[in-house]
């Protein structure tokens, strides 16, 4: 799995980890049950400390993505619907970031989306 951070980018280096594994696991380069590179080893062969690594790997772990194991590291969650909902947290980022780049704040995104839902 290939992790790729640009140090110029606002977007924290936790959040890019975070992306690269997601859009991993999205296009099916990373498969559920796969254990993820070692905090420490993905830290060093990428230059920053091993908190922004493990940062990046809490917030998979929030959405869904990974499950932190004691022992065994970082493993995608296993489950047919992992891979889309990587993809659809991918898709998301896409269209916050673009949202954001049009000048939109979080509740005009909010509200952008709670439109594009229709009525309930």
């Amino acid at each position: 799995m290939l992790v790729r951070l640009d140090h110029g980018s606002p977007v924290p280096l936790g959040d890019q980890i975070a992306a690269s594994v997601r859009g991993a696991v999205a296009d099916g380069s990373v498969r559920p049950g796969e254990r993820l590179p070692a905090a420490r080893a993905l830290a060093d062969s990428l230059g920053v400390n091993v908190h922004t690594v493990l940062r990046g790997y809490q917030r998979l772990r929030e959405e869904g993505i990974i499950e932190l194991r004691r022992g065994r590291g970082a493993v995608v969650t296993t489950g047919d619907a992992v891979a889309d909902r990587a993809r659809l947290l991918a898709a998301a980022g896409r269209l916050v970031a673009e949202a954001r780049s049009s000048g939109l704040g979080d509740e005009a995104i909010l509200d952008l989306v709670r439109t594009s839902l229709g009525p309930a």
